[in-house]
């Protein structure tokens, strides 16, 4: 049984730094591919950022540059380091695995 628990968030000022974790309980987390997804009040759930396996990334255009996604294989957990946080960035972070969402956990950047 998968279960992935989304941790970090809060409110921040814009311009300001947060970092997210989704620890992963079960197996196959090392061979999974992991990501973030964001949901804001009254959108779709939309792509943030993805990790391979290998370690490789992918990010959606509206956070490349601002945020960096990291794993760690030995802790079960993956990371969402946002600098530079905007207003437009609030929203509800969920972490996700093939198959699998957290709870999510919430953004809220406002001065």
């Amino acid at each position: 049984q998968v279960q992935l628990v989304e941790s970090g968030g809060g409110l921040v000022q814009p311009g300001g730094s947060l970092r997210l974790s989704c620890a992963a309980s079960g197996t196959g987390f090392s061979i999974s591919t992991m990501g973030f997804y964001r949901q804001a009040p009254g959108k779709r759930r939309e792509f943030v950022a993805i990790i391979m396996p290998d370690g490789s990334t992918d990010y959606a255009d509206s956070v490349k540059g601002r945020f960096t996604i990291s794993r760690d294989n030995a802790r079960n957990t993956m990371y969402l380091q946002m600098n530079s946080l905007k207003p437009e960035d609030t929203a509800v972070y969920y972490c996700y695995r093939t198959g699998y969402w957290g709870q999510g956990t919430q953004v809220t950047v406002s001065s």
